[in-house]
């Protein structure tokens, strides 16, 4: 007898909860700065928990070193991206199908394509700041055979912006911002998109 959609949520959740716990207990071991670069480049990938929450609770723990700790987290994140173009590129009919199943993220992989020949690369940028899942669009970049130098490009300026904001929000506020970011990041990403497309439209069009 099968799982209920109810008890499939659940057990998900759960599973996912305990990776996020685990993830967590990083930033109270010596091995904080390389768990944080492993986090950072398989969460590129295939790994489900973002190294924000990692990032997070090492910056608060010292905070002097946040420009390290953004610094590592935002190699990671693009050497796995690469790792991620790489799968798309020479992996899809087989570990990159499985990946975009395994998230539901089928209709994403499918307007990668369409996406990137009306926006170039400012669809990975924005998938690499924000919210929307870089994973897909690390794997169909490469599938699709996206220039690996501009992908790579703004993939580096996307993971780094993002990373680097957050590690400098908390090195001058502290805890408080970290319940501000958790609360309201996803939407504060969004906007800074919208709001800086929305300059360079403006630019073009004075122009």
């Amino acid at each position: 007898m099968s799982a209920s959609p109810t008890t499939a949520v659940a057990s998900r959740w759960r599973i996912h909860r305990r990776l996020y716990d685990w993830v967590l207990h990083w930033a109270h071991t010596p091995h904080g700065v390389i768990a944080l670069f492993l986090l950072a480049f398989a969460e590129s990938s295939f790994f489900p928990i973002p190294p924000d929450v990692l990032l997070i609770a090492l910056v608060l723990g010292s905070l002097r070193r946040w420009m390290l700790f953004a610094g590592v987290c935002t190699a990671g994140s693009v050497l796995g991206g690469m790792a991620g173009y790489g799968i798309g590129y020479f992996l899809m009919d087989t570990v990159g199908v499985r990946l975009i199943d395994f998230y539901h993220a089928q209709a994403y992989h499918q307007k990668v394509a369409h996406w990137y020949q009306l926006y170039d690369f400012w669809i990975v940028f924005t998938a690499a700041f924000t919210p929307i899942p870089y994973k897909v669009f690390t794997i169909a970049s490469g599938a699709f055979q996206i220039n690996i130098a501009g992908f790579t490009l703004a993939s580096l300026v996307g993971r780094g912006a993002r990373f680097f904001l957050v590690a400098a929000l908390l090195r001058a506020f502290g805890e408080p911002v970290r319940r501000f970011i958790d609360k309201y990041f996803d939407w504060l990403a969004l906007a800074f998109v919208v709001l800086l497309a929305a300059g360079f439209a403006i630019i073009r069009y004075a122009r």
